[in-house]
């Protein structure tokens, strides 16, 4: 509480207003105190009651401390009563500077990838995310114009930057990502389910359809490794034929015959594999080096963007139409999707923390430009511009502090003013 609403002054709700207000309740306050100076000097003499001369004290030191209040307030902004007294009309002669300054610190304390992730270590977005989900906003204000927020968002935001991010970052995970032991785990799975028959079964009938498009070739390589007798003889037509015959026969077996021995040779094999690709290390070494040679190629970052520009045209219709997008089936899945946002522990802290990397990441890249726009933007505002928007921000307050000027001053010449007599 300081001594303005102390006394009781506040009653007159400068604040309905503003500065222009508050200026007035200041002035008003020192023109009060010049009035009980004059009233306290007529009355003041050798014969008069001594609370005349504290009374004048107070006025005094009251309009000392009010007038000085009053200068350093006004130089802040403009020249006091137009007079260009060194070191006055301090915000509009260094604007361009405030605006750097201002810039910078924004820079420094705000716009800095280490900052925005401490901060963010804070912030529960999946939380956020879920809630929001499960339980979306029925006002249709509210609705429309965070489906507004997000659609714009999504649309002003660079695709190249924002989309590289998160295919990048989509990328990353896959790459870190040990498949192996969740191959075999699946492999395992689906030999003991039985399911391995139907994989089996797709082979052999691939390798079919392979050796019926293929007969004449068989034909021809035997023909050509024949010997001169065998081809005088027309036995290598025969050997070809029985060859291919014999090829056609052995898997047709397999198919009918589950029991077949090569079929339970190939089951053996995949037991072998799913074992291996859960504890052979160079087996799983040779699957990640697969998997990264696969995520380098063109056609992986070909499927990563259209993956990215179908997710983000859907945000974007979905934002636009909140009500379509969260009505029916769709509605039910993203608000199961939010259920388990906020229940499922491991998946909201895997959120966090890309949304964590995404807003650190856009603040390194954007930052700058951030900065740069709001020094540029000062530095356009003219001077008159300036001060009106700083005083209109904090000129309230330092009115508060001319009136704090004067009774402060004015308590300080009564206790001055009592010394004396005491003296």
């Amino acid at each position: 509480m300081n001594l303005f609403q102390a006394i009781g002054l506040d009653r007159f709700n400068p604040a309905q207003g503003g500065v222009r207000g508050m200026r007035i309740v200041a002035s008003g306050l020192l023109v009060i105190m010049a009035g009980l100076y004059l009233f306290a000097r007529r009355h003041e003499g050798p014969e008069a009651a001594a609370g005349w001369g504290y009374l004048r004290a107070f006025a005094e030191a009251a309009m000392v401390g009010g007038l000085a209040d009053w200068f350093a307030v006004t130089a802040l902004f403009r020249h006091p009563l137009g007079l260009p007294i060194p070191h006055t009309a301090i915000i509009p002669r260094n604007k361009d500077r405030i605006g750097t300054s201002l810039a910078a610190f924004l820079r420094v304390n705000f716009l800095t990838a280490s900052v925005v992730a401490r901060r963010m270590n804070q912030v529960d977005v999946a939380g956020a995310i879920g809630r929001l989900l499960a339980n979306p906003p029925q006002g249709g204000r509210t609705r429309e114009g965070i489906g507004r927020a997000l659609a714009t968002i999504l649309e002003s935001l660079g695709d190249d930057k924002l989309g590289a991010m998160i295919k990048g970052a989509l990328a990353t995970r896959l790459r870190g990502f040990d498949i192996s032991p969740l191959l075999g785990r699946t492999l395992d799975a689906a030999i003991v389910e039985n399911r391995h028959a139907e994989m089996l079964d797709g082979i052999i009938g691939w390798a079919s359809r392979i050796l019926l498009h293929n007969e004449g070739m068989i034909h021809d390589m035997v023909q050509s490794r024949t010997g001169k007798f065998m081809k005088w003889t027309g036995l290598d037509e025969k050997l070809s034929t029985a060859i291919v015959e014999g090829l056609h026969k052995l898997l047709d077996d397999m198919s009918s015959d589950t029991e077949h021995p090569l079929r339970l040779k190939a089951q053996e094999g995949l037991e072998q594999l799913a074992d291996k690709l859960q504890h052979d290390p160079d087996t799983r070494a040779k699957v990640a080096g697969l998997k990264a040679d696969l995520l380098e190629s063109p056609a992986v970052a070909a499927w990563l963007d259209t993956l990215w520009q179908s997710a983000r045209l859907r945000l974007i219709d979905a934002a636009r139409d909140p009500d379509a997008a969260l009505g029916g089936q769709v509605g039910e899945a993203f608000r199961q999707l939010g259920g388990t946002l906020q229940n499922d522990a491991g998946l909201r802290r895997t959120i966090n923390r890309f949304a964590r990397r995404l807003t650190a990441g856009l603040v390194a890249d954007y930052g700058d430009g951030i900065v740069r726009l709001v020094s540029e933007t000062i530095r356009s505002w003219d001077a008159r511009t300036v001060t009106l928007q700083l005083e209109n921000a904090v000129g309230r307050d330092l009115q508060y502090i001319r009136v704090n000027g004067t009774l402060v001053g004015g308590l300080i010449g009564i206790g001055l003013h009592g010394i004396a007599q005491l003296i």
